[in-house]
């Protein structure tokens, strides 16, 4: 045999060989897997609230297992509840899709709305098909005991400085006072755009003070819903955190103010006049007006003792300062002088002041 046929023959056993030795790794078994437990992980982020005579809990569906195999049914969510040094019971189960958002909500019971306050712990356990779980979810506070009684005949008044709110209390609690923008934001360069909600706390008011608010913040031509929520002493757990823990009552039915300016700025203060014998004018000047929405000023003038005219032009003056060159000599004249908003709205007139024009 040549060897030429001999490599030829070489060559085929080492391809052979090869091929056996793929087949039989083919064939070979994987190592053994362990069955997937099925468990849910358990929640992270459970909050509780409670307003009233209720608590609402809010949390976040797990998407996957602790093997991290994503859930493709329902969950079972079993909600604890429990005083301190307690057993916990169950409130309540739900079931909640994978990566969803999850919700409880319950009346307490009665003897959990009434004593002192206290603290009142809640957890959420996600269990499988089996009723098996990963473990509990955190610890979500709020305050069992009565809560503060609730707040009656809210109501609301437009001033020049603010949105004034009067309400009715039965007892002397601190107040959450929300606000919610119901006009359309206004988009202007360089202005401070409105808040959509605002939240405003009020102490609680001293032995013999009116129970109310004034809303600083609130702006002329916009409309508002107001609601109010008392607010029972909070307590602070060192235990905690350092958290501090408030109990709630009901909110207040809403009203609704729509804030219209019909309040004319500051009257003008300071008026003096001059006669000014070279330009054979009055010259008048007073203090300007620190009204943020100041158009102007007009100014006024009555010969004797008749009645007042409008001199200054049809547009208010920008400035607090006139020359009256229409005065005529041997007359006496009375000047004063108003204050008007970019609304429209005019103050009263100042205190006057009088020139007499000699004769020449």
């Amino acid at each position: 045999m040549s060897l030429k046929h001999k490599l030829a023959e070489a060559t085929a056993a080492l391809a052979l060989a090869t091929a056996a030795l793929a087949f039989s790794g083919c064939g070979t078994p994987a190592a053994p897997q362990p069955p997937s437990l099925n468990l849910p992980e358990p929640v992270q982020d459970l909050i509780a609230e409670r307003a009233g005579s209720q608590v609402t809990l809010h949390w976040t569906m797990p998407k996957k297992t602790t093997d991290k195999v994503l859930l493709n049914s329902p969950v079972e969510a079993r909600i604890g509840r429990a005083e301190p040094g307690q057993k916990a019971s169950q409130a309540g189960t739900v079931t909640a899709d994978p990566n969803v958002a999850g919700a409880f909500q319950e009346n307490l019971p009665s003897e959990l709305q009434s004593g002192p306050l206290r603290i009142l712990s809640y957890s959420v356990e996600l269990v499988n098909k089996r009723g098996r779980s990963a473990g509990p979810s955190n610890i979500a506070l709020v305050l069992a005991g009565a809560a503060p009684a609730p707040i009656h005949s809210l109501a609301a008044e437009a001033q020049a400085n603010g949105v004034a709110l009067h309400w009715s209390s039965n007892a002397a609690t601190a107040v959450r006072l929300h606000r919610r923008l119901l006009t359309p934001v206004k988009r202007q360069k360089n202005a401070t755009a409105e808040p959509l909600e605002l939240n405003l706390l009020v102490p609680a008011p001293t032995p013999g003070q009116e129970t109310g608010a004034l809303d600083p913040s609130a702006r002329f031509g916009e409309t508002y819903e107001y609601t109010v929520q008392p607010i029972a002493q909070p307590i602070a757990q060192a235990a905690f955190n350092g958290k501090t823990l408030e109990l709630p009552g009901e909110v207040s039915a809403p009203i609704k103010i729509d804030v219209i300016d019909t309040f004319p700025p500051a009257i003008p203060q300071g008026l003096a006049t001059i006669w000014v014998a070279e330009e054979k004018t009055i010259d008048l000047s007073w203090q300007p007006d620190t009204d943020t929405d100041l158009a102007g000023y007009i100014v006024y003038r009555a010969e004797g003792e008749g009645a007042w005219t409008r001199i200054s032009p049809a547009t208010p003056l920008t400035s607090p300062a006139y020359r009256d060159a229409t005065a005529q000599p041997g007359h006496s004249y009375r000047y004063a002088v108003s204050a008007v908003d970019q609304t429209g709205n005019e103050s009263q007139r100042s205190t006057e002041a009088e020139e007499n024009v000699p004769n020449p």
